[in-house]
Order: C-alpha cells, then structure tokens, then sequence
C-alpha cells in the first residue's frame, strides 16, 4: 500500500476520511485523460467524455458568456457541496458576480447555475442525488441536457431540499432563464444529439 492509501484507511477508521483526502489519492491513479471524476455520497465515479457532451457543454458556456465573466463560468471543476462527502465536477456552473474562491474552490453558495449533461453509466446521479443536493444547496437553477432522449429539464425555485418548478422540454425549444439570476435565453437548436 501507498502513504496515501494509508492515510485513506487509518481516516476511514477514525471516521475522518474528507473530500481532500479522496481527492489526493484520485489524484495518485492513472486516470485517463478526458474522464471526469467525481465523488457523490463518498462514493467515486469516473465517466468519459464524449463529443457530444463535449459540444453541448461548450454551447451553454457560449451562451453563458454573455452574462457571465469567463472566470465565473467553470466546467469540470470541483465544488464541494453539502451532504456526505459531496465534491462534484459540474459539466457547466456559473457563479455570481462578486463571488472569491475560497481555498482554491467556488463556494456552493455562490453558484447560480448548474447544467449536467448525461451520460449513460451516471444519468440516474444527475436526476437523483446531484438534483437533491443542489437544490438543498439553494443553486436557484438547475438544467439536464439529455443527448439520449433529445429532452432538456429544468429545475427552480429550490426550498427544503427540493425543486418545485420544473419543465421539460425536446431540443430546439428556448431555455426561458430571464426570471433567475441567470437573466438570459437559452438556444437549444445547436444542441446535438447521441
């Protein structure tokens, strides 16, 4: 065993194990480039990227780029969010104007968009926990872009640990964001599908 792996089984025994210490052994593993990686529940996933991911992700933050500064926009990035051991890479996160990384990282409280594109082996994350933890983490707007079913999904007004707006619309349809803190539309016609 590595020092690192160690230090991961003597904290899981002394119920210390955090998001850093995680991270720092992922960092150690011949992870393949181009694999996002993210821990959700204490539990790590790793999932390639796709072109089509690739393309969708890339035209939101286009879009997104005419409200946000590119240093408040983030894409694979990690933001720990609260819950058990919750570090996510959201495929797109945009932060509000006037927000400081703390530590190195964009606190969860100042981020005003998330959009995860699926894939495949870790959909049932996006609809289920990631959905449940940003909405009890307040991120007032929460986008799925599914390349699978053509279909996008929106999630707002988050209280008590859930969304209670959503709607669900195919691609090609316009993402009505002026009412958020996003402040824009949304073009979906570009958006490819799998």
């Amino acid at each position: 065993m590595t020092v690192l792996a160690d230090r991961i089984e003597m904290a899981e025994e002394s119920g210390e194990l955090t998001l850093d210490v995680m991270f720092e052994w992922l960092a150690t593993l011949p992870v393949p480039e181009g694999t996002k990686v993210e821990i959700i529940g204490g539990n790590i996933f790793m999932s390639p990227q796709r072109r089509t991911h690739f393309e969708i992700i890339f035209r939101i933050l286009q879009q997104l780029n005419a409200r946000y500064s590119v240093e408040h926009l983030a894409s694979d990035v990690r933001i720990d969010f609260p819950g058990r051991l919750n570090g996510f890479a959201c495929d797109v996160a945009a932060i509000a104007d006037g927000s400081v990384e703390s530590r190195g990282r964009w606190r969860y409280q100042d981020v005003e968009f998330v959009a995860e594109v699926i894939s495949k082996d870790t959909a049932a994350n996006d609809y289920g926990p990631k959905k449940d933890t940003y909405a009890t983490a307040g991120v007032p707007v929460y986008l799925i872009v599914d390349p699978y079913t053509g279909q996008w999904h929106l999630h707002t007004l988050p209280k008590d640990g859930t969304y209670h707006g959503s709607v669900s619309f195919g691609f090609g349809e316009d993402i009505d964001l002026t009412d958020s803190p996003v402040g824009l539309v949304l073009k979906t016609d570009g958006f490819p599908r799998d």
